[in-house]
């Protein structure tokens, strides 16, 4: 019976010796296995992305709105658009009967052209904030200061600016006093943002904050509101904050105790279910995709070793002659398997985790590389080199002797 390292080292000198064939099998698992851990990479990462960034409400923080954010069946959203506006009154009636409610702001948002001087953009987000949404927004003031409830009050026309906006129409000069005309309104810049980057491929910098009263000045007619809401704390205290915001909005209008809601309620974990489930069929198909590559890759090694048992007859004869046994032989062609399928493995997570890493470097996709992916890689490599390795190495054992010395 041989040592390991002795059937090792017999191994290698195999593999070395038919070098084009082993580098044939090698490609296959390679393709497989960088195929698996891009995939895994990029779900992985967009996971993480959207967690951070999309569905980043903040602490306790929860959305009613009269159309459904986190849906993917577009009759829902059909049928929403027939729903009754949000309305001003309402935030102000959930604050009064809503105890578990820390803030009540509403915000609501259209795309208008700005301007200041020779500058100008044509697709600035205007956001419309009532005070309380100070105290909720997540979004980082880096100069200046948001806008005081007097200022929301009286409609004034103050603004903080996002900053794209701040470098594209203010390149060089400080913004802040500065007056940037919206439509055909003048705001005077009160505040500016810190920057967001974007979101997957989207400028998120590109807009700018004003008082809600100003915000009804360019906007013009009626429009529905989104209520954000913070609850008073986490839990206990978030789920009674949504159910009184339910009951005061029901009462409000007037719906019955077997009348659905026509409002919707959102929080961070329903938006990150419902990516989940998007990324989920994703990652079905792309694994799919990935295990046809992997069970081509394991065919081909299965065909290559069938084909090295044909031609390495005599040798396997001799081996027996001088007294290998079939667990000798068995143990022989399942070490070669394995082993080229680990460095196919290997070289195949090394270009999934590049292509990850370019992605992120070099595109706005997120890829995150974590290390257990990589750990099933190897698993999965050695797994199909034992798997589509036994056949061929069993042939090998069962060989005749007689038989095979023969073999020309």
């Amino acid at each position: 019976m041989l040592l390991a390292r002795d059937n090792l080292a017999l191994s290698v000198r195999t593999l070395r010796a038919y070098r084009l064939r082993g580098a044939l099998t090698i490609l296959g698992l390679t393709l497989g296995v960088a195929t698996i851990i891009t995939v895994m990479t990029l779900i992985q990462g967009a996971n993480a992305y959207v967690e951070q960034k999309i569905a980043n409400l903040g602490t306790n923080v929860f959305q009613v709105s009269r159309i459904p954010i986190a849906v993917t069946d577009f009759r829902v959203i059909l049928r929403a658009l027939r729903h009754r506006y949000l309305t001003l009154e309402d935030a102000r009636a959930v604050a009064e009967r809503c105890p578990a409610c820390q803030h009540v702001g509403a915000r609501s948002s259209v795309t208008l052209r700005s301007r200041y001087g020779n500058n100008e953009l044509t697709d600035t987000t205007v956001i419309g904030h009532t005070a309380p949404m100070g105290q909720i927004d997540t979004r980082t003031i880096e100069q200046g200061r948001y806008f005081t409830d007097l200022e929301d009050q009286h409609d004034s026309m103050v603004c903080l600016a996002g900053a794209k906006l701040v470098e594209e129409l203010f390149p060089g000069l400080d913004p802040i006093g500065r007056l940037l005309r919206l439509s055909n309104h003048e705001c005077a810049i009160i505040g500016v943002y810190q920057r967001i980057g974007t979101i997957l491929g989207q400028d998120q910098d590109n807009f700018a904050v004003v008082p809600m009263g100003a915000f009804e000045k360019l906007r013009g007619g009626r429009f529905s509101v989104i209520l954000d809401i913070k609850a008073s704390g986490s839990g206990r205290q978030f789920e009674q904050a949504q159910d009184e915001v339910r009951l005061a909005l029901r009462a409000r209008r007037q719906l019955g105790p077997g009348q659905p809601d026509d409002f919707y309620i959102g929080t961070a974990s329903s938006y990150i279910e419902l990516w989940k489930s998007i990324s989920g069929a994703f990652f079905a198909v792309f694994m799919l995709v990935s295990a046809i590559s992997s069970l081509v890759g394991g065919i081909v090694i299965m065909n290559v070793m069938l084909v090295s048992v044909s031609e390495r007859t005599k040798e396997i004869g001799v081996r027996r002659a001088v007294g290998a046994t079939q667990s000798d032989i068995l143990r022989q062609f399942l070490t070669e398997s394995v082993m080229q399928c680990l460095i196919g493995g290997a070289i195949g997570i090394l270009v999934g985790f590049a292509a990850g890493v370019a992605l992120r470097r070099f595109t706005a996709f997120p890829a995150e590389v974590q290390t257990w992916v990589a750990t099933l890689g190897l698993i999965l490599s050695s797994s199909i080199g034992l798997f589509f390795g036994i056949y061929p190495a069993t042939r090998a054992a069962r060989l005749d002797p007689v038989v095979a010395l023969r073999a020309e």
